[in-house]
């Protein structure tokens, strides 16, 4: 591909992305979802959220391992007890990846 080609792609898919973006914002006051479709949209990021996080959890080597000798999921089960507690988010992180750190390096 020259330099020209190369540019043409990389401007025409600004473009593409700056369009479907911005389309809501320029038209999303005139259209109106249906409420059961607003409410549905609630768990969207919750949802995204869980199809990243779970299958790191249940993955090692590319296999799905659900064995307690998975220390991924067992700190990330033990960071979901603990935000069930303390319900703060910043704490959950931090004792998450301790436990994490704890069992992998075995101390």
């Amino acid at each position: 591909m020259s330099d020209v080609e190369v540019w043409s792609v990389i401007i025409l898919l600004g473009v593409a992305t700056f369009i479907a973006r911005s389309s809501f914002w320029l038209v999303g006051h005139h259209i109106n979802l249906p409420k059961r479709v607003q409410e549905a949209l609630r768990y969207a990021p919750a949802c995204a959220l869980a199809a990243i996080i779970v299958p790191d959890l249940m993955l090692a080597n590319g296999e799905i391992d659900v064995a307690i000798s998975n220390p991924r999921l067992v700190a990330g089960l033990a960071a979901t007890a603990f935000f069930l507690v303390k319900r703060n988010m910043l704490l959950t992180i931090f004792f998450g990846m301790a436990v994490y750190t704890y069992i992998r390096l075995g101390l």
